[in-house]
């Protein structure tokens, strides 16, 4: 009882390093992302907060996951490393006898992992997703933020300002360009510039003291206006949130439903799970360290087995969204292979292994070997 309290603290400790450490990089990937989409503009800076939660939300199930395998493996290498394996071994206990404390640390963790691609997963693609939409459905005056040229949403119009709302309201050095449908161009500069909403609920921008040039490029024909009050009224942007994506759908909305999309991305969620308990069991083997061969070449081969596992996943995911498959191929095909190299990891440690080592002809004291 005392050696299996120190292997889960020990698990804990390993797995919670890597947690930490995988979580990191994952929020450093989705801050990276939003923040080229944010400079391109098409993210609001004040939403790029929201969407990292919600992006490391939906994908909290894939870095679980990791954890329980190389906590596991990583914990346990050091055991081959530190020579604690072979006292495991001298007193009589097989290979397999980590099963148990291995399922006793990592079953949580499934259930967790089961619980985030099940429902937390869905439920925070989701809420990104109606997020976006309410950020794309804004008028084009609550797009604009001071010292950035900001594209309207039809494309048409690109709005300025230098300095944003003073204590009365208004925004100050307002610029406009807009392209209009005959091929001409109006540029619209103010000294002040603020927002209104009449009785019918249309939305007008009302200039202060400026100018108005109109014209078409490349000929000389332009006008010029000079105005102390000028409007402009604001097209309201009609787009509504669309129907949910496939993965942003509830679990229990999948189930009934039967088309091949929501069977495939349906699969995909039950995998996650059992592929993580897959992948604990497979880390027992896998954890063996040849001092002569490397500290990293099992970490190597690890990471290999997990790429070639997700990627088997996802195919059968495909083809399950595709018709290709059956949904319990889907769920069954990968998993019988992970189970296959399971049996045969375990059978080359606990069979193979121990027979060439008594097969090994052992050296007489003082006899010399010949090179």
């Amino acid at each position: 009882m005392i050696f299996r309290r120190a292997l889960h603290r020990e698990f804990t400790q390993v797995a919670g390093a890597v947690f930490v450490t995988l979580f990191a990089v994952l929020i450093t990937v989705v801050l990276i992302r939003l923040l080229g989409q944010a400079a391109g503009g098409r993210v609001p800076v004040d939403a790029v907060l929201a969407l990292i939660g919600f992006g490391s939300l939906t994908d909290l199930s894939t870095v679980l996951t990791l954890t329980v395998f190389l906590g596991v493996l990583l914990a346990l290498s050091r055991g081959y490393r530190d020579s604690e394996m072979m006292v495991w071994f001298a007193s009589g206990l097989p290979l397999t006898a980590w099963i148990g404390p291995v399922l006793r640390f990592a079953l949580p963790l499934i259930l967790l992992i089961a619980g985030s691609t099940l429902f937390l997963g869905p439920w925070a693609s989701q809420k990104s997703y109606e997020y976006r939409g309410k950020l794309e459905a804004r008028d084009d005056t609550q797009r604009v933020s001071p010292g950035d040229f900001r594209e309207s949403s039809g494309g048409r119009r690109v709005f300025f300002i230098e300095f944003e709302a003073g204590e009365d309201g208004k925004v100050r050095n307002v610029f406009v360009n807009e392209e209009k449908k005959d091929g001409g161009l109006s540029v619209v500069v103010a000294s002040k510039g603020s927002t209104r909403v009449d009785e019918e609920g249309d939305r007008y921008v009302i200039l202060e003291q400026g100018r108005r040039y109109e014209g078409k490029p490349g000929t000389p024909e332009y006008r010029v206006m000079v105005f102390d009050r000028y409007q402009v009224r604001i097209e309201s942007n009609q787009k509504t949130v669309q129907s949910l994506r496939t993965r942003a759908k509830p679990t229990v909305e999948l189930l009934q439903q039967s088309d091949n999309r929501s069977l495939g991305e349906l699969s995909g969620r039950i995998n996650t799970p059992l592929a993580a308990l897959f992948l604990a069991l497979l880390a027992i083997p896998l954890s063996f360290v040849n001092p002569r061969a490397g500290r990293g070449v099992n970490l190597l081969l690890a990471i290999l087995i997990y790429l070639i596992y997700n990627n088997a996943i996802l195919v059968c995911q495909s083809w399950v969204s595709q018709g290709k498959l059956p949904l319990a191929l889907g769920l069954l095909l990968p998993h019988l292979l992970a189970s296959a190299l399971l049996v045969w990891y375990l059978y080359r440690r606990l069979v193979v292994a121990p027979f060439w080592r008594r097969r090994r002809p052992v050296d007489e004291p003082g006899q010399e070997q010949t090179q």
